[in-house]
């Protein structure tokens, strides 16, 4: 599969920003769809998370400011970044999980560049 991410760019403290992220292919084995992030120096953490059966997960950092969501007939996966903050600077990752006869299959986005100016 591949994921074509889109949506980064450039935005001020305060603003609003919203990412997506196209699967190429069907979503029926499709188990989670997240985001990650990494910044410069720092390892790739989890963003938010939302599995086949609508659970979501979130960093603690992004609680009450980020949502994923998904919409099942454009197989795409989007992030609402609301009131963004410096330290959200850092490249994005669109990430799928999908399981098929037991087999796990990961694939990641190509990332963009989301920088937050103060």
């Amino acid at each position: 599969a591949q994921l074509v991410e889109s949506g980064g760019g450039l935005v001020q403290a305060g603003g609003s920003l919203r990412l997506s992220c196209a699967v190429s292919e069907s979503t029926f084995s499709l188990s989670s769809m997240g985001w990650y992030r990494q910044a410069p120096g720092k390892q790739r953490e989890l963003v938010a998370a939302l599995t086949s059966g609508g659970s979501t997960n979130y960093a603690d950092s992004v609680k009450g400011r980020f949502t994923i969501s998904r919409d099942n007939a454009k197989n795409t996966v989007y992030l609402q970044m609301n009131s963004l903050k410096p330290e959200d600077t850092a490249v994005y990752y669109c990430n799928a999980v999908f399981i098929s006869n037991s087999a796990t299959y990961t694939y990641w986005g190509q990332g963009t560049q989301v920088t937050v100016s103060s």
